[in-house]
């Protein structure tokens, strides 16, 4: 397994990059979406209510149907479109003691987990059922959640995420895979560049983009190169 040495790190993040810590991301992401309240949950597509600092998902307006998690069902989490497992695993602080160990004694980590192109609003119980497992297509039926397109194979460990987050997904794992020289499988790499070119950006996603770079120091080319 590789691991990334912090000066070679610094070097590919750039030195103009502002480091945002999970939490700060998370705040400057909730400014961001309260100013452009249209914008729906990232798989499920339901609208996001406030209240104060809060933000929750009208369940009843996307038709999404409880699996199991009421509590969690009924608010909004922040989540790591690539897990962050998936680049944890690959740091030497992941091995000797976990994600704890990586956000304590690690700022190459740190900076990664509060990258805002790899987060996104979503209904809590998906992200929860989701966890760590990676993104796949075979054609499944959905029907877990209701009218909520997501489908999770528990067994296989697989999710076959709604095609309208499709090209979000492939862009941000394209991103996170050539910005912080992470390993993505050739199978992996096949698929993401798939969906990049078939479901092309949003004006959300331009948007969006530009917002996070203002903020953050940089942009997601894989979007930009669609932008303009």
């Amino acid at each position: 397994m590789r691991l990334i040495p912090l000066l070679l790190l610094f070097l590919a993040f750039g030195a103009t990059a502002d480091t945002l810590t999970f939490v700060e991301a998370k705040k400057k992401l909730f400014t961001l979406y309260w100013s452009n309240r249209e914008q729906t949950s990232f798989y499920c597509g339901c609208p996001i209510r406030y209240q104060g600092k809060k933000m929750t998902p009208d369940l009843k307006a996307c038709g999404y149907k409880v699996r199991k998690q009421p509590q969690r069902a009924a608010r909004i989490e922040w989540e790591h479109i690539m897990p962050a497992a998936d680049f944890g695993r690959q740091r030497l602080c992941w091995q000797e003691g976990g994600r704890k160990n990586c956000v304590k004694n690690d700022p190459g980590f740190a900076q990664i987990e509060g990258d805002m192109h790899n987060l996104v609003p979503a209904v809590g119980e998906v992200n929860g059922d989701r966890g760590d497992m990676p993104f796949s297509q075979w054609n499944a039926k959905p029907g877990m959640y209701g009218q909520c397109q997501m489908v999770i194979d528990f067994k296989q460990r697989q999710v076959q995420p709604p095609e309208r987050s499709r090209g979000a997904i492939g862009r941000t794992y394209l991103y996170m895979a050539e910005r912080y020289l992470l390993k993505l499988s050739a199978q992996q790499r096949k698929l993401y560049e798939g969906w990049n070119r078939q479901y092309p950006v949003s004006e959300w996603e331009c948007r969006r983009d530009d917002y996070i770079a203002d903020i953050q120091g940089n942009h997601n080319r894989f979007v930009q190169e669609q932008c303009h």
